[in-house]
């Protein structure tokens, strides 16, 4: 059965799903809406689900206990324990996965059309009756410690975290969502309790369906999976207030090689600028190496193997990022490019030639990313997630083609600030005073 599964998945991950994705909206006779692409020429379907709020629901000081929660939904339900369930699981040939980031939690199910019906009774007892046992919370809290210990030697963890807590202060942003050594070490089961219920709720939830089962299938489906989860749960957070002051501040960490993180604030994914300053990202920094910054940071000065922008539109925030790594001797002169550059696009723009290559590229690659059922149910909760239109797809290299090289150039002059740049140097920089 597995061997099925396994080969199941590689056809449907080698589909060519992106010329015939027609999404349809569905509602579940207990009024729960889902987005859903049939299709039935293999007996399989992958169903993600979303809910939105992650691990900045977090109390300031429980950091952590989303995250940890989210590690644990597996770890035994109902009357299994976590061996039990995973057996179980397995015996069903499906796949289940749970994870948080700063936004969301989501669940990932991945199941065989003649198992659906027990496989859909598996996953509503994690969600509806997960154990919390007390001994796979130490294990699996164990596990998260041993996470943390080994960021607190990593550069670019360190970089990260002293950026984030500069951009967003006091905000959950500010902090890593996986919590701290103390945060964690604190946390109790009543906490990791507390965290499920302050996230399975309906009122932030968003559902999309690929594969063999149609709109009546899907409503009766999703009313026995979630119809009798609470309405409401904790409030959101407040949107972040953003402080990114221009300049350099330097982490020492004994390393040949410092890294830096660099940004300032960026856009929101529904402002309507958000398309060119997109593409203007990756004429930039974000087109690998046909990208500016690639073109003078490592091809004609050798200052690093890799470089790179993009940008940052979370929930509650916005900021647009970069980073690159540089030996101690050199990084000075990397930051002093990436600023010239900065500044170049700002005052001049960029060039009819790079928005017409960028358009190709980007519209291009767009179909590349259907690949399979899974990420196609993805693409779909995050569109609802977005608020975008349910044609998105049909219509998003339109809009990436519609814009004008007049307004990727007004963008660059709003958007791109080269004073408000500030550099996170993790490392020791020479020439670079924090």
């Amino acid at each position: 059965m597995k061997r099925i599964f396994a080969t199941l998945i590689a056809f449907v991950v080698a589909l060519p799903a992106w010329a015939d994705i027609e999404i349809k909206e569905v509602t579940s006779p207990g009024g729960i809406t889902a987005w859903l692409v049939e299709d039935h020429s293999i007996p399989f379907t992958a169903l993600e689900l979303r809910f939105r709020g992650g691990t900045s629901l977090d109390d300031p000081n429980k950091r952590g206990a989303v995250y940890l929660m989210s590690g644990l939904v597996e770890e035994g339900a109902g009357d299994m324990d976590a061996r039990t369930y995973a057996r179980e699981l397995e015996s069903l040939a499906a796949s289940f996965r749970y994870s948080a980031t700063d936004d969301t939690v989501s669940i990932t199910a991945q199941f065989l059309t003649e198992n659906r019906d027990d496989v859909i009774d598996l996953l509503r007892t994690t969600i509806h009756e997960p154990r919390f046992d007390q001994d796979a919370v130490d294990r699996v809290k164990a596990q998260v410690l041993s996470g943390l210990k080994s960021d607190q030697t990593d550069p670019n963890d360190i970089a990260g975290r002293n950026f984030a807590q500069m951009a967003y202060g006091d905000h959950p942003y500010g902090t890593e969502g996986k919590g701290t050594i103390e945060s964690v070490t604190a946390l109790t089961r009543d906490d990791v309790v507390t965290a499920y219920q302050d996230v399975f709720v309906q009122d932030r939830m968003y559902v999309g369906a690929v594969g063999d089962i149609t709109p009546e299938e899907l409503g009766v489906l999703l009313d026995k999976l979630l119809a009798d989860l609470p309405e409401t749960g904790k409030p959101i957070p407040e949107r972040a207030n953003v402080s990114i002051p221009g300049g350099v501040s330097v982490v020492e960490f004994d390393t040949p090689q410092s890294v830096a993180l660099f940004g300032h604030a960026g856009i929101d994914r529904d402002d309507p600028d958000f398309f060119a300053a997109f593409i203007l990202n990756h004429i930039l920094g974000g087109g690998g190496f046909e990208s500016r910054l690639m073109q003078e940071v490592r091809e004609k000065r050798g200052l690093t193997y890799g470089i790179g922008t993009y940008l940052v539109p979370k929930d509650l925030a916005s900021v647009y990022l970069g980073s690159v790594s540089s030996s101690n001797d050199r990084i000075a002169e990397a930051v002093e490019v990436i600023r010239d550059e900065w500044a170049r696009a700002a005052s001049e723009g960029v060039t009819q030639k790079e928005l017409d290559d960028a358009k190709t590229y980007l519209t291009g690659a767009y179909p590349l990313r259907f690949d399979g059922n899974g990420q196609i149910a993805g693409i779909m909760v995050g569109m609802q997630m977005e608020d975008l239109p349910i044609d998105y797809i049909a219509t998003r290299n339109d809009k990436v083609n519609a814009i004008t090289l007049e307004e990727i150039n007004r963008v660059a002059s709003e958007l791109l600030d080269p004073d408000g740049l500030h550099f996170t140097i993790v490392g020791k920089p020479e020439g670079l005073d924090g």
